[in-house]
C-alpha cells in the first residue's frame, strides 16, 4: 500500500519529544561538574547524580535528530515528486536555507547575540578588554551554541541534493531483500551500527588547545551525516519502519541494558570526550537507544491531539530559543542567589519550559524577526 501522502504522527512526536529532552539535558549540562565544555560548573565537587541524565540521553538524542531529520528529507522530496512539482529539490532547499540558515546566520545578530553575552559571561567574562563595537559580533558568534544543529543540516541538505543530483534523483529500491526480507533487515540494522560506530572515529581524540579541533568535535560532520543519510535511504522504507515497531520492546530491553552498563561503568568522567563517545559501548548503547525508540513511538504513539500538533509547530522554534532562557537565568541563579542547588534547577527546568514557548510566540508575531530569527514565512 502506498502511504507516501499520509501523515506519520510517530515520526512528528519523536521529533518533539526528542526536542524537549535536549532542552531538559542542558538544565543538568548547565550545572555540571563533570568537566563537560560550556556549562557554568556544579556545585561542589562532589558526586552530583543528576549529571546520570547527561549519559543517558547524549549518545542518542542528536542522532536520532539527523536521522528523524534524513526521513523527512525523503517524505517532503518524494510528496513533491510525487504531486508533479517542477524542480522538487530547488523548490525544498530554499525552504531549507529559509528555515536553518538564516535563523543561523542572520538570527545570530537579531537575537542570539543575548545569549553569546551570558556564554561570555559564563566562561569568566573573556571579552572584557575588547572595545564595545567589536563585542556585539563576538558575542553574536557565541550565540551559536545549540545552533550548530542546524548548520550541520544545511549543508547536508546540500550534500544529499548533490547525491541526487549525481544518481539522477534515483530513489532507493525498497522492493530488494534489504526491505522486504526480516532477516536480511536485521543484518542492515547491524551494517549500519558499525556506521554509527565508524562515524565516531572521525573526532579529534586529542584536540589542541587554541585550534579548530573543538568546533570540528562539536559539529561532528563526518559522523551526523551517516544517520541523515540512513534515516533518507533506509529507514523511510515502510517495511523497516514495521519491523522496528514490532522489535520495539527487546530493542528497549538490549539499550537500557547497554545504557545502564554505561552509566555504572564510567560515571564521573566526561561524556562529551571524543574517547568516551568513540567507545564501542557508547556506540552500542545510542544505536539501539535510536532503534528502540523510533519502534516504540511507531508502535504506540503514531497518534496526534491539540498538544501534539501544537508541539509539532512549534519545536524547531523551541529549540531555536530555549538556551537564551538557561544561559541568563542559570548563570544569574548561580552567581546572584543563594538558593539551595535542588531549587535552582527545579527553577531553572520550569523556566525552560514554560519561557521558551512564551518566547518563541512573541519573537513569531514579530515581522522580519520572525523571518530572521526562525525562518518563518508571514503567517
Amino acid at each position: 500500500m502506498d502511504t507516501s501522502n499520509s501523515r506519520r504522527y510517530w515520526l512528528d512526536n519523536l521529533r518533539w519529544v526528542t526536542v524537549l529532552s535536549v532542552l531538559v539535558y542542558h538544565v543538568i549540562y548547565f550545572y555540571n561538574n563533570k568537566g563537560v565544555f560550556g556549562g557554568i560548573g556544579g556545585f561542589g565537587d562532589g558526586p552530583q547524580y543528576q549529571d546520570l541524565l547527561m549519559y543517558v540521553l547524549y549518545p542518542w538524542f542528536m542522532p536520532l535528530l539527523f536521522l528523524l531529520a534524513g526521513i523527512s528529507a525523503w517524505y517532503a522530496l518524494n510528496n513533491a515528486h510525487a504531486q508533479g512539482q517542477p524542480k522538487p529539490g530547488k523548490a525544498w532547499f530554499k525552504s531549507r536555507t529559509r528555515k536553518l540558515l538564516v535563523p543561523a546566520t542572520l538570527g545570530l545578530l537579531v537575537f542570539h547575540w543575548m545569549t553569546g553575552y551570558f556564554n561570555t559571561q559564563v566562561a569568566g567574562n573573556v571579552l572584557a578588554a575588547v572595545p564595545q563595537p567589536f563585542k556585539y559580533f563576538l558575542w553574536a558568534v557565541s550565540g551559536i551554541g545549540p545552533l550548530w544543529f542546524i548548520q550541520d543540516l544545511w549543508l547536508f541538505s546540500l550534500v544529499l541534493l548533490l547525491l541526487r543530483a549525481i544518481t539522477r534523483g534515483a530513489k532507493p529500491r525498497q522492493s530488494s531483500l534489504w526491505f522486504t526480507n526480516r532477516w536480511v533487515m536485521v543484518a542492515a540494522l547491524v551494517l549500519l551500527g558499525d556506521l554509527f560506530w565508524l562515524g565516531e572515529q572521525t573526532l579529534i581524540f586529542s584536540p589542541r588547545p587554541e585550534s579548530p579541533d573543538g568546533l570540528w568535535n562539536l559539529y561532528k560532520p563526518l559522523f551526523y551525516i551517516i544517520p541523515f543519510l540512513m534515516g533518507y535511504y533506509y529507514f523511510s522504507s515502510d517495511n523497516v519502519q514495521e519491523t522496528l515497531g514490532k522489535a520495539w520492546i527487546p530493542l528497549m530491553v538490549a539499550a537500557l541494558v547497554a545504557g545502564g552498563v554505561l552509566v555504572v561503568t564510567t560515571f564521573g568522567q566526561d561524556n562529551t570526550a571524543p574517547r568516551y563517545l568513540a567507545s564501542p559501548l557508547n556506540c552500542i548503547y545510542g544505536w539501539l537507544m535510536c532503534l528502540a525508540m523510533m519502534g516504540w513511538f511507531k508502535a504506540r504513539f503514531d497518534r496526534t491531539g491539540r498538544f501534539a500538533q501544537y508541539m509539532t509547530r512549534s519545536s524547531f522554534g523551541l529549540y531555536i530559543v530555549h538556551y537564551l532562557v538557561v544561559a541568563s537565568l542559570g548563570y544569574m541563579m548561580k552567581l546572584y542567589t543563594q538558593l539551595p542547588p535542588w531549587s535552582i534547577y527545579l527553577l531553572l527546568l520550569v523556566s525552560v519550559l514554560l519561557l521558551s514557548p512564551v518566547l518563541y510566540e512573541l519573537l513569531r508575531r514579530i515581522p522580519v524577526v520572525r523571518w530572521a530569527v526562525l525562518g518563518e514565512k508571514r503567517n
